[in-house]
């Protein structure tokens, strides 16, 4: 017969803090394994995680008060003409670059919000 988790965690529920410490110990050694050696384990996962992310993407929130000092950064990243420039701005929220480096994505934010527009990098 089996024992299914939940069973396991309602006769946990009942043993005192001391005893669950000792169950604990012993399972640690049962098994060869460490609490704080998972712990630390969880902790590196997720700081290689936040490493790793290497592309981003510039997202136009809103144009701000100066829409024609935005239309011209738009054309002068992105290369689009006039009227494209204009229809991208006026559709904001949207995403102006996709998939570019951490340097380049912070030197377009700056110009963007140099121009007046609100951007966040994603």
């Amino acid at each position: 017969m089996s024992i299914s988790k939940n069973e396991i965690v309602k006769e946990i529920e009942k043993m005192s803090v001391k005893d669950v410490l000792k169950l604990i110990s012993i399972m640690e050694k049962k098994f060869n394994i460490s609490s704080k050696d998972l712990s630390n384990n969880t902790k590196t996962n997720d700081k290689l995680e936040e490493k790793e992310k290497t592309e981003f993407s510039i997202f136009l929130q809103s144009v701000g008060p100066n829409k024609i000092s935005v239309i011209k950064s738009i054309r002068s990243i992105t290369g689009l003409g006039l009227k494209e420039s204009k229809d991208l701005v006026e559709s904001a929220p949207v995403i102006i670059k996709e998939k570019i480096d951490k340097k380049e994505s912070e030197i377009l934010k700056e110009t963007l919000e140099k121009s007046g527009a609100i951007v966040e990098i994603k």
